[in-house]
C-alpha cells in the first residue's frame, strides 16, 4: 500500500531539496481519490505535485500559448521539465539543430518562471563525439541558462571526457533506473542539479517500486539535496498507472529520510513509528 501521508504545501525545506512528480499529469482511476475532484485534470495533479515532466514535446511541437496556458493553470511554485524534440536528439542526431533549438525555447518560453529544466534524453545508439557535443551542448547553453538534465545511453557518454565536458557547461547527467551501465544510476555532470528518472525495474515503463527500493531511492534523493543539489525525481513508469502512487509515496519516504537524519521522527510510508 503506497504511503498516504500528505506533505504540507508550505513545506518549505522540502520544496527548495526536492521536487517529485511523474512523467505528464494523467491521474489513474485507482489514484483518483487522491486529487481534487474539480478542475483539469494539470490543475488537480498540480495540487499534489509540484513538478511535472512534459515528454509530449519530444514527439510533437507545442504553441507558445499553449504553454503559456500551463503555465497559468498551476501553482507559483509549480515546476515543468520539458524533453528537447527528437528532431533534435534522435534524427538530426545533435547536428546542425540551431534552428530547431531556437524554435523549442521559443515555444517553451510561455511557461516563462515555470521552465523548471529541459530534459535531454539521447538515443541508445549515440555514441559520445567530443567535437560535436561540444558544439551541441555550447549552443544550447548560449539558449538557455537554467537548469539542463541530460540522458545518454551510450557507455561513451559515462567515460571522464563527457563528464568533463557536461561540467564545463554546468549541464547535470540524469541518474536513471534501470541503469545501463553502472555509472547512469548516479548523478553526473554539474552537480547543482541531480535528476532522478524512474522508468521502472525490472520492465521499463510498466514496473512498479515496491517499499523497499523507494527507500533506497529516497536515501540517494537526500544524499543528494544534502550535498546541496536541487533534486528532481521523476517517476516514468506510467503504462499501467503506477507512477502516480509511486511519486506519492516517495513524498513522504524523502521527508522521513530528511528527518531521519536530522534525528526527527515521523510516522513512516508503513504507518509505523
Amino acid at each position: 500500500m503506497p504511503a498516504t501521508i500528505d506533505i504540507e504545501q508550505d513545506d518549505i525545506g522540502l520544496r527548495r531539496a526536492f521536487r517529485i512528480g511523474c512523467a505528464g499529469w494523467s491521474i489513474p482511476k485507482g489514484h483518483a481519490e487522491r486529487f481534487p475532484a474539480a478542475g483539469s485534470h494539470l490543475e488537480r495533479y498540480a495540487a499534489v505535485f509540484d513538478a511535472v515532466e512534459i515528454n509530449s514535446s519530444f514527439y510533437r511541437p507545442h504553441r507558445t500559448s499553449t504553454y503559456a496556458r500551463w503555465a497559468a493553470s498551476v501553482p507559483s511554485t509549480f515546476r515543468f521539465a520539458v524533453k528537447l524534440p527528437r528532431a533534435i536528439t534522435h534524427e538530426r542526431r545533435l547536428a546542425d539543430s540551431g534552428e530547431c533549438l531556437d524554435a523549442f525555447f521559443a515555444e517553451v518560453a510561455g511557461l516563462a518562471s515555470k521552465l523548471g529544466c529541459v530534459l535531454v534524453q539521447l538515443p541508445p545508439s549515440l555514441r559520445f563525439d567530443e567535437r560535436m557535443a561540444r558544439a551541441f551542448l555550447a549552443g544550447l547553453r548560449e539558449r538557455h541558462g537554467g537548469p539542463i538534465a541530460l540522458e545518454p545511453r551510450h557507455a561513451t557518454w559515462f567515460d571522464a571526457p563527457a563528464e568533463a565536458l557536461l561540467r564545463r557547461h554546468a549541464i547535470a547527467r540524469v541518474a536513471a533506473d534501470p541503469a545501463r551501465v553502472p555509472a547512469a544510476a548516479a548523478p553526473g555532470g554539474d552537480r547543482s542539479v541531480a535528476y532522478y528518472r524512474l522508468h521502472g525495474s525490472p520492465r521499463m515503463y510498466y514496473s512498479d517500486y515496491d517499499d523497499e527500493r523507494l527507500r533506497t531511492h529516497a536515501e540517494r534523493l537526500q544524499h543528494a539535496a544534502a550535498a546541496g543539489a536541487e533534486v528532481w525525481c521523476i517517476f516514468d513508469n506510467t503504462a499501467l498507472g503506477a507512477a502516480t502512487g509511486n511519486a506519492w509515496a516517495m513524498r513522504a519516504l524523502a521527508t522521513n529520510e530528511a528527518d531521519r537524519r536530522k534525528g526527527v521522527s515521523r510516522v513512516d510510508a508503513a504507518g509505523s513509528v
